[in-house]
């Protein structure tokens, strides 16, 4: 339980040491005096954002710090699990050896400037953690958190709770995130698959093009050059026969000089030495020209103008141009791209998956979520009807005698309805919602359409005392939780807290004196003004000044002996 919190410089508190106890704590004091300043630096303490307004004017930070001791083999054994997992530093500290108590040091500092440091015994912290440690502490319902009994996700976790399947529960969404797994392997697949088929018909068409382009004997360069040939094929005609007239046909051609001189280089050969290689040269020449004729007259011959066979190259080189501007490759590269796509091919007809197995794993898991749906389904019908009269019952001694409240199990699917994750919610196959007749001849509806905010707030304090037992939160505190409840009711809700109190320790902010005067321990927060600064002070009352509150509480009437008298009787002092 917290045993003691201790503010400085926390809004209008300068310095308060706030000592608490086990069993029911009232804390009461006038409208505006502070009160719910303590609710908020428990908040604060919590893990709640920081704001830098909670500094007290004129200092540089404040700090909110609490000390919780809890029993080893009670509430603290989790706790202490909890803390060797993740802070184990921490409980080195807060455990001793010998001890069958756990003590935790809790501390929050926030500057001016906004920024705000945790501690656990004395550690750091992050944010983060300082939750999930404090959640397991201290649960705070604040004047609207019956507002929370309208959400169905929260009345299914208090049914739950009520019947002790959190076990249950967690084995359920662990067999549903296996299924929920596979089933995702399971459109993965067939979304490859669909990729694979949509890609294969893109190859296909891209091969039939470039296949029907005759890629086999490709020679781009010759096409060219017959192209070009075919383009200067009149001009180059008259070139080439001027060309071989000269060297060639006419008289006195270069072919005829050279041939001459070389017959007029052999005679002398046979007479002077030394003109061998002069010979050998001009035999080479005319060898040249001779092959040379051969050649120009070939591409003379075949420098003819032909129309349709130039339309025809023309055609084709502009074709594969675009071709190879559609696949992104030269005209060269052409048929290597038709080989790498015929590749392509090949790998994704053989690539077909087959998902067979894992919609037979699919299946198999849908039966074993669908049977620990059926187990969960059962429990939560055998508990909701002891909820629904624990509540009942409750709610008769809390001034709602001839109210009704039911607990209705409303499944997220009937029973032809396809197997799927929609039936089979991640908390089950059922959603819960929370009925109320408040009056007799009146049929039931939900919770959140006709119940007022004193009745839900009454209903609130009836589901706390029957989960007190399985309420895993050693300190709840009530911040006005009894608003809306008439003083009439202020003994019964008295009462209700009271009991809560013999399984938790309860904080509660109360205006009602009965309340008040049911406490264990009963503190009471004031405001003063001290050399012109506000100040908030809080103690702890017993005796006259016990009295006094109380009878303050009743009608203003402090000075009042019948108020006081009043107060003695709640009190139970003669």
């Amino acid at each position: 339980m917290l045993v003691e919190l201790r503010l400085v410089d926390f809004a209008l508190f300068e310095e308060a040491e706030i000592v608490l106890g086990p069993g029911l704590n009232a804390i009461t004091g006038e409208t505006g005096a502070g009160k719910s300043l303590i609710v908020g630096a428990l908040q604060l303490l919590l893990g709640q954002r920081a704001r830098p307004e909670v500094v007290r004017t004129g200092a540089k930070r404040a700090r909110v710090e609490g000390r919780f001791v809890l029993e080893v083999e009670g509430w603290g054994r989790c706790v202490a699990q909890w803390l060797h997992e993740n802070l184990p530093e921490a409980i080195e500290e807060g455990l001793e050896d010998d001890s069958h108590e756990l003590e935790l040091i809790l501390t929050r500092t926030i500057t001016r400037d906004g920024r705000s440091r945790a501690h656990v015994n004395h550690r750091p912290v992050s944010g983060k953690v300082l939750r999930e440690l404090t959640s397991q502490l201290v649960e705070i319902h604040g004047q609207h958190e019956h507002q929370r009994l309208f959400d169905p996700s929260e009345q299914l976790l208090l049914l739950d709770t009520f019947a002790g399947l959190e076990e249950q529960l967690s084995g359920y969404q662990e067999r549903r995130a296996r299924w929920a797994k596979v089933l995702s392997e399971l459109d993965g697949l067939e979304a490859a698959e669909i990729r694979r088929a949509e890609r294969l018909d893109m190859v296909r068409f891209q091969l039939s093009e470039l296949e029907q382009a005759g890629l086999d004997d490709l020679n781009p360069k010759a096409l060219a050059g017959e192209r070009d040939l075919l383009r200067n094929a009149g001009e180059l005609a008259l070139s080439l026969d001027s060309i071989v007239g000269d060297l060639f046909d006419d008289e006195g051609s270069a072919l005829e000089v050279v041939q001459r001189s070389e017959k007029i280089l052999e005679d002398w050969n046979k007479r002077v030495p030394g003109l061998g290689e002069s010979l050998s040269s001009v035999r080479e020449a005319s060898a040249y020209l001779e092959a040379a004729l051969g050649d120009l007259r070939g591409i003379r011959d075949g420098a003819e103008a032909n129309p349709t066979r130039l339309d025809e190259i023309e055609e084709r080189l502009a074709s594969l141009e675009r071709l190879a501007r559609k696949h992104s490759v030269s005209v060269e590269q052409l048929p290597t791209k038709l080989g790498n796509l015929q590749a392509e091919r090949d790998l994704l007809e053989q690539d077909g998956h087959d998902g067979a197995q894992l919609e037979e794993q699919a299946g198999k898991l849908a039966k074993v979520v669908a049977q620990a749906a059926t187990r969960l389904t059962k429990e939560r019908a055998k508990a909701h009807k002891r909820l629904s009269k624990s509540v009942e019952k409750s709610l008769a001694d809390l001034g709602l005698e001839r109210a009704r409240f039911e607990v209705c199990l409303v499944p997220h699917a009937k029973s032809g309805d396809p197997i799927d994750m929609k039936r089979f919610g991640s908390k089950g196959a059922e959603a819960v919602e929370f009925m109320l007749a408040a009056n007799p001849g009146e049929g039931t509806e939900p919770l959140r359409r006709v119940a007022s905010g004193g009745e839900a707030a009454r209903i609130l304090l009836a589901l706390r005392g029957a989960l007190a037992v399985r309420q895993s939160t050693p300190t709840l505190v009530f911040d006005e939780v009894d608003a809306g409840v008439g003083g009439r009711l202020g003994p019964q809700v008295a009462a209700h807290l009271g009991a809560l109190g013999e399984h938790h320790q309860v904080i509660a902010v109360t205006h009602l004196p009965s309340i008040a005067a049911a406490a264990t321990r009963h503190l009471r927060v004031a405001k003063d003004v001290i050399d012109g600064r506000t100040r908030t002070k809080t103690g702890s009352l017993s005796g006259d000044e016990r009295v006094a509150e109380v009878a303050d509480m009743i009608a203003g009437g402090a000075e009042q002996e019948t108020a006081r008298a009043e107060a003695r009787r709640l009190l139970g002092i003669d």
